[in-house]
């Protein structure tokens, strides 16, 4: 932690106004009754719905409450939590009621305002923090937003903090009254993880057009500037958010938009991120998609010719395209595979003290300068990698051939019944069988999400194709 984390820590320390570059604001009383939710509140990326049905300002300022309870339980008796969100309309009024919970419950909340999900990780322990809050829904569209919690480090937490802030959530507020917390507004807090990214840069980008689509997001404003810091000359897309056009038609879900700007303007290369900014997809000069896979591939046989590549094992999750596995095999890397997840990612990597790791949709987690998924930390690896050597990203991710891949996103009513559903496991049969070893079918339910995904790889993109339609068409059936 920095000097200016540990002046901020010792000014909450006792009574007073708000420290260095803070903001003092009165915290409002919390109000309102919560409604009973059924099932696990936590999906795989924390608490995740449509606005004003399934994530309400109640449940918002119940979260709050419970997590400042659960801090003041574990850590100490007047707990800091940063709190940011991205662009959504409905993150100020979540952000308000979430704010509410936390200073009902005697803790103090930094109002961080708009930020990427890994700048508050960042920001959290840079600042000295006991925790993290995140408002955002990710890669989802507008109508949908989430609430997600870091832990003092900056990881995402446990499993078992997260059922524990669910418990005291649904205990409700029966803990004796305790002093109300503060509501601090940190503006300009994006500037020490401007300076980290910036840091991490392997050499400048000088002359390297970079077309770069904000996805309407969290890092509308940082991500061009954390690039034109490193040197490159930046073309912003998508970078008018309006608290309705998050992801929408643009950013990492939609690579094929940046993949034709950086054609239409003639750049070196191409950066989609997500609504939260921790996941990167890029396209080449001539607009060419290069998912996650060919990122972490690319990146793994560099540190590992450089000597970089600590136990010489890369993590990745079972999405991971069959060649990402060739690649790695006959560059002499072993690869250790996890569900579906960064987190889970993240969880093997520190298991295994493996320094790198990542997913296909574009997480990647580079274990020495982030404890998470960072679009923008990975723009700025790969890209200044690439410069660094003198070549293209083209020719940085050609360490790896994709096999072909298709991916059917299934709306279903009853994804918990996916399990059972024999009808879908015989379809998944009939394609392994016919597949053999030449490819691969994955199913399973989405974490945040009422989809099924289908993913079916093979030697030609005729046969992922089919097999993938006949698999999907059973799920319909099965789980409508």
């Amino acid at each position: 932690m920095g000097s200016h984390g540990q002046c901020l820590r010792e000014e909450w320390g006792g009574a007073g106004g708000g420290g260095p570059g803070l903001r003092g604001t009165s915290a409002p009383a919390s109000s309102g009754s919560l409604a009973s939710r059924m099932g696990r509140l936590f999906g795989t990326d924390g608490v995740r719905g449509v606005f004003g049905r399934d994530l309400t300002t109640d449940l918002a300022r119940g979260l709050g409450r419970a997590a400042a309870v659960v801090l003041r339980r574990h850590e100490r008796d007047r707990p800091v939590l940063v709190v940011g969100r991205d662009t959504r309309a409905s993150g100020i009024p979540l952000e308000r009621a979430l704010v509410e919970g936390i200073c009902s419950a005697g803790a103090d909340a930094i109002i961080a305002g708009v930020q990427p999900t890994p700048a508050v990780a960042f920001m959290t322990p840079d600042l000295g923090a006991d925790a993290g809050v995140v408002i955002s829904a990710s890669h989802n569209p507008a109508e949908d937003n989430g609430i997600k919690f870091f832990g003092p480090g900056g990881f995402k937490l446990p499993d078992e903090l997260e059922d524990e802030i669910e418990q005291e959530y649904r205990r409700g507020d029966v803990a004796a009254p305790v002093a109300k917390g503060r509501a601090l507004e940190l503006p300009g807090g994006e500037a020490s993880y401007l300076e980290h990214l910036t840091g991490a840069a392997e050499a400048p980008l000088a002359g390297m057009r970079v077309v770069v689509d904000c996805a309407n997001g969290a890092a509308y404003e940082v991500a061009p500037e954390a690039l034109r810091r490193v040197g490159a000359e930046v073309i912003p897309i998508h970078d008018r958010p309006d608290g309705r056009n998050i992801n929408d038609g643009c950013g990492a879900l939609h690579p094929e938009v940046v993949a034709e700007a950086v054609l239409a303007h003639g750049a070196d290369a191409g950066l989609a991120l997500d609504g939260d900014a921790d996941r990167a997809l890029f396209a080449d000069a001539k607009g060419r998609a290069i998912d996650g896979d060919r990122v972490l591939a690319a990146c793994a046989v560099a540190l590992k010719e450089e000597g970089r590549l600590d136990g010489n094992t890369v993590v990745t999750t079972v999405m991971a395209n069959l060649g990402f596995h060739r690649a790695m095999r006959e560059a002499g890397i072993s690869v250790v595979t996890t569900r579906v997840g960064d987190r889970y990612v993240l969880e093997e990597m520190l298991r295994r003290g493996a320094v790198l790791g990542g997913e296909q949709s574009g997480h990647v987690i580079f274990r020495q300068h982030a404890t998470t998924g960072d679009g923008l930390l990975t723009a700025v690896r790969f890209l200044s990698l690439a410069a660094r050597r003198g070549c293209s990203i083209a020719e940085l991710a050609a360490v790896m051939r994709p096999f072909p891949q298709v991916l059917e996103n299934v709306r279903v009513a009853h994804k918990e019944r996916l399990e059972d559903a024999s009808e879908i496991w015989d379809a998944v049969r009939a394609a392994e069988s016919a597949l053999g070893t030449s490819g691969r079918v994955l199913v399973r339910a989405s974490g945040t999400e009422p989809i099924v995904r289908v993913m079916v790889e093979a030697e030609s993109q005729s046969a992922a194709r089919r097999h993938a339609e006949a698999i999907a068409d059973a799920v319909r059936r099965a789980l409508a």
